[in-house]
């Protein structure tokens, strides 16, 4: 027997439970079926011997496929894996992680016995290669040609890049007279779209058979986009040697009747073609007595547009390297929305005066991005390894003028 007033608590009770029930598994089915239905921007689709595979720009999570080979040299997949593309440069963690307080301490376990872990001297130069590539010398140099097909989905908006094979290219590893190449393309100007095939060892003729789909690409915009193919040779103990690279705008290829094969010769990598990416101001001051280098991140201006908003959330990481070692690295706060941030960070670095010379400071300004890979906007490298006169002479004032603070606004470079 129970009252007429718990029986209708009881009742009203169930009766709201029920409603909030149907109501969340109603939103859980409509979210499902618009995230079904709904194309997100800069989409792609990585295809490898006939695998489709979602890159880890649409999860933010690495997904690595372990490719091994059989003796007759044909790549086959790992059981359970899946394909790591979308990476265009070394991991960068994300800067929400960075402590608030400054300025900030870095203490350096110098040591002179270090060895050779990270990339020798010529790898810090501004066009990321070392100097004894062969890419390096006169015009006459050949670099080879890479074979690519460009193909449009028009029922699905989609721009389709096939990267089958290069051949003749040259001899990196003096070692085993090979190469182990590899080629990371981007589209140009917004430079959104950014991939990377494998890694194909001992081989100057590589056969790579991997197709590339981005989703969101209008073809009435086609011909504003430039294809850019940068080849690269693998190494395990340095910096990639870059080999060439490869531009081809789109404005003169039409794909509206079929897939258009093409063959493009590589060609020696132009630096100078990223003089456009701003400018960044520090200051370094050297205590000689407390054998301390304070490093001051102050601004940077006219960086390039990064997003579709036509701003930046850019933010700067300083590495110090000693020799072709890096033995300290720190980072600035994330300035959102902005092509002209104000840092006003500092790092400060115990370093003795005799190893000043062997000292390298390579400040990075980075892109941050929520969603996708944060990419790397420009490089400055100052100390024994500068690339630029103007980087050379602020070090050497720096070190011809202990406790006086040397600022200088130098313009960054490609990294």
């Amino acid at each position: 027997d129970v009252s007429p007033v718990v029986a209708g608590l009881i009742g009203a009770t169930v009766l709201v439970v029920s409603v909030s029930v149907t109501v969340f598994v109603w939103t859980c089915c409509h979210q499902q079926a618009e995230k079904k239905h709904k194309t997100p921007p800069y989409k792609f689709i990585h295809m490898l011997k006939g695998i489709s595979i979602y890159p880890e720009t649409l999860s933010n999570k690495k997904k690595i496929n372990r490719i091994r080979r059989d003796k007759s040299g044909a790549a086959k997949e790992a059981a359970g894996g899946s394909l790591q593309v979308g990476a265009a440069e070394s991991g960068l963690a994300g800067p929400s992680t960075a402590p608030a307080a400054a300025p900030r301490v870095q203490q350096l376990p110098i040591h002179v016995d270090y060895g050779d872990e990270l990339s020798p001297d010529q790898s810090l130069t501004p066009g990321g290669s070392k100097t004894s590539s062969p890419s390096s010398p006169g015009e006459d140099v050949v670099l080879g040609d890479l074979t690519f097909s460009v193909d449009y989905n028009f029922p699905k908006k989609a721009l389709v890049v096939t990267i089958q094979e290069a051949h003749g290219l040259p001899v990196m590893d003096e070692h085993t007279q090979s190469s182990d190449p590899y080629i990371k393309m981007t589209i140009l100007p917004d430079k959104r779209h950014r991939v990377k095939t494998r890694v194909l060892r001992k081989t100057l003729e590589p056969v790579f058979d991997e197709t590339f789909t981005f989703y969101g690409i209008p073809y009435s915009q086609l011909q504003d986009l430039v294809l850019h193919f940068l080849v690269l040779s693998f190494d395990r103990f340095s910096r990639d040697d870059v080999i060439g690279e490869v531009m081809v705008p789109l404005a003169g290829v039409d794909p509206s009747t079929g897939k258009v094969q093409l063959t493009r010769e590589i060609l020696k990598r132009n630096i100078q073609k990223c003089i456009s990416r701003g400018e960044l101001q520090v200051s370094l001051s050297y205590q000689p007595v407390a054998q301390r280098m304070t490093v001051v991140v102050l601004k940077a201006r006219h960086l390039p547009k990064m997003d579709i908003t036509g701003l930046s959330d850019p933010y700067v990481k300083v590495n110090v390297y000693y020799g072709r070692k890096r033995i300290a690295k720190k980072k600035t706060h994330v300035k959102k929305c902005t092509l002209n941030p104000v840092f006003n960070e500092s790092f400060i670095y115990d370093i003795p005066a005799d190893l000043l010379p062997d000292i390298s400071i390579e400040f990075l300004v980075i892109d941050f991005d929520r969603t996708t890979k944060n990419e790397v906007v420009g490089r400055l490298i100052l100390g024994a390894h500068s690339g630029s006169a103007a980087g050379a002479e602020h070090w050497r004032q720096v070190c011809d003028s202990p406790r006086k603070a040397v600022a200088k606004w130098h313009s960054l470079s490609e990294y």
